[in-house]
C-alpha cells in the first residue's frame, strides 16, 4: 500500500487519470487500493468510484461497439465462424446476463469480455442496460470494500500475504475449473445439436 501511496503522492491528480485508463482496459486489484487510498485521504471517494465505474462502463461499451463493428466481418471468412457464433449465441441465450455480470472478476475475462456478447443477437440497448449496472456492482464491491474494509484488508495482506495469495489462487483455481467445466459442457451440446 505505501507504493499506492507514493504513486498518489508523485503523480497528484494523473493518478486518477491512470485509474479510469486501468478500469477502461482491465479488471483488477487497483480499484480495491484505490478505495482503501480513499479511506486514508489519499484520494477523494466520489471522484475515484465515478473514474472507476466510467473506466468500466466504458471500456465495454468499446469493445461491445468493436466487436460488432469489426468483428463479424473479420471472422466471417473464417471456417468456424458458424459453429463460434452459434454456440456463443446458444450460451448467451442460457447465462448471457449472468455472463455480463461475471466477466468483471477473474482475471483476464474482462479483457475480451464484452466482444463474443457482441457477436450474438443482443441488442446494444439490452448490453448497455446490463453492463451499466454490472459496472456499477463492481464499483460499488471494490471500490467501497476498500473504503469499507481498509485497513483490515491491508493487515490482512501485510502480515499474511503468502497465506492469503496461496488460498485466493487455490480458490480462484477451483471455482475457474468448476466454471470451466459447466461452460465446456453446454459448449459441447450446442455444438452437439448444431452438426
Amino acid at each position: 500500500m505505501d507504493t499506492i501511496l507514493t504513486i498518489i503522492k508523485d503523480y497528484g491528480w494523473l493518478s486518477y487519470l491512470i485509474l479510469f485508463a486501468y478500469c477502461a482496459l482491465k479488471s483488477g486489484s487497483l480499484p480495491l487500493f484505490a478505495g482503501i487510498a480513499a479511506q486514508l485521504g489519499a484520494l477523494n471517494i466520489f471522484v475515484v468510484a465515478t473514474l472507476v465505474f466510467l473506466g468500466g462502463y466504458l471500456g465495454d461499451e468499446l469493445r461491445f461497439y468493436i466487436g460488432r463493428k469489426y468483428g463479424v466481418q473479420n471472422l466471417s471468412s473464417r471456417p468456424w465462424y458458424q459453429r463460434s457464433v452459434s454456440a456463443a449465441k446458444r450460451l448467451l441465450a442460457h447465462y448471457g446476463k449472468a455472463y455480463i455480470f461475471l466477466y468483471r472478476y477473474p482475471k483476464g475475462m474482462r479483457t475480451i469480455g464484452a466482444l463474443p456478447v457482441a457477436l450474438t443477437n443482443m441488442t446494444w440497448t439490452t448490453f448497455t442496460l446490463l453492463n451499466f449496472t454490472s459496472a456499477l456492482l463492481w464499483t460499488f464491491a471494490m471500490v467501497g470494500g476498500g473504503y469499507m474494509f481498509g485497513s483490515a484488508i491491508e493487515r490482512l495482506v501485510g502480515e499474511h500475504w503468502g497465506v492469503f495469495s496461496v488460498c485466493l489462487l487455490l480458490v480462484f483455481i477451483f471455482v475457474s475449473y468448476i466454471a470451466l467445466k459447466q461452460v465446456n459442457k453446454k459448449v459441447a451440446k450446442a455444438t452437439d445439436e448444431l452438426i
